[in-house]
């Protein structure tokens, strides 16, 4: 039986409280024909290159200083549209799982927050003037 390597990584994350939740995420690969995308530090492979400057350069290509928050890598360069578009996918894409994640520890803290309340509450422990 063979294995194909995961692309799934899996980082927990402690809450202040101690309570810990997972998060996991799926990178996809690029198709094999695909030179590696704009988002793939050359140094350390890390996906999070991100645009520091940008400007539109002239047939409809892009000037672009690139960096690696992980490696301190960094690239001036000029790109053709094609490639920033396939860049900026990459980056939306990262947005958008930020952007779960953020509500996935938010909620995990509210749901702390209620059930301490609801145990203060059980317990007599809020007064009047504590409002």
């Amino acid at each position: 039986m063979s294995h194909e390597p995961s692309n799934r990584s899996v980082r927990r994350i402690v809450l202040p409280s101690g309570r810990s939740i997972e998060v996991i995420r799926s990178a996809g690969s690029p198709p094999p024909t695909q030179e590696p995308g704009l988002h793939i530090c050359p140094e350390c492979t890390s996906h999070l290159v991100q645009p520091v400057q940008w400007g539109e350069g002239s047939g409809g290509a892009w000037e672009m200083t690139l960096e690696c928050p992980n490696c301190s890598w960094t690239l001036d360069g000029v790109f053709a549209r094609e490639q920033v578009n396939r860049f900026e996918e990459q980056l939306d894409a990262g947005l958008a799982t930020m952007l779960s994640d953020l509500r996935r520890l938010a909620q995990a803290n509210m749901s702390e927050e209620v059930e301490r309340f609801a145990t203060a509450l059980r317990d007599d422990l809020i007064l009047p003037e504590d409002f």
